[in-house]
């Protein structure tokens, strides 16, 4: 089996991503800011998969966060084959009501880290003739609604355009948009939950099994559920302006 790296990876939908790669006999790198989190994951994970797993503590918001995982992906002697960029948050409020420290810290985070992670795996993978990299979107990424949803659509195009680029070398890409997903994001976020349906809501798990299904078939994105395919499915067929007023109409409700 290969080594999965997997970034944001003591909570939500990246924790349930360790949990199914260990299950699945993955040795793993678990990344994230909190020591005492990584180190409690790695024992549960290693008791009760028997995986060897090393812990990386790293925050992506900063240069020595994204240089030290880089150089963890580019260590030929220890090959890592599966990538998830699963690391980011989120800003309560909209645009301009944000602080631009903020701002900037979200795309140095879900974009900038995930373009150099991505650049920075890549290369190995493709001389083995083999691997995985899942880059962690939204259903956000089609919805014109503020700096989140921006980068998630960069990640989007930037996942699918790699792919295209890479076709053929035995490496796939997948982006991951998931709905509202029972994680720690929103309580993190400060952003309430309260008036969200409960019909709206997957779980982690959900969302972990079907994009490594999808993964596995070669697809490029994985949209999971069929509420939130079709979802965005109408997203990509309405006007950009009445896509606009009817996600900030949603917003404002949520």
């Amino acid at each position: 089996m290969t080594t999965a790296l997997i970034t944001g990876a003591t909570a939500g939908i990246g924790a349930a991503f360790a949990r199914r790669l260990a299950a699945d006999g993955h040795d793993l790198v678990l990344v994230a800011r909190d020591t005492d989190r990584l180190a409690q994951a790695a024992a549960t994970l290693e008791r009760e998969h028997g995986v060897a797993v090393q812990v990386l503590a790293a925050d992506l918001a900063t240069e020595a966060g994204i240089e030290a995982v880089e150089r963890r992906l580019a260590d030929g002697e220890r090959p890592v084959g599966i990538l998830v960029n699963n690391a980011g948050f989120g800003n309560p409020g909209g645009y301009l009501e944000v602080p631009m420290a903020q701002e900037l810290t979200m795309l140095k985070v879900h974009v900038e880290a995930v373009l150099r992670l991505t650049s920075a795996a890549l290369p190995g993978m493709r001389e083995r003739g083999f691997g995985g990299v899942v880059n962690v979107a939204s259903v956000a990424a089609f919805v014109p609604r503020g700096t989140y949803g921006a980068t998630k659509a960069w990640v989007v195009n930037f996942t699918q355009g790699a792919a295209r680029d890479l076709a053929g070398s035995g490496v796939r890409l997948l982006a991951l948009c998931p709905g509202f997903t029972r994680t720690e994001f929103h309580q993190r976020a400060g952003m309430g939950t309260g008036n969200i349906p409960g019909w709206a809501w997957l779980s982690a798990e959900r969302v972990v099994d079907e994009a490594l299904r999808d993964l596995a078939r070669g697809r490029t994105l994985s949209v999971p559920s069929k509420r939130y395919k079709l979802a965005v499915t109408v997203a990509r067929l309405l006007p950009a302006g009445t896509l606009g007023r009817t996600s900030a109409k949603a917003g404002r409700k949520y």
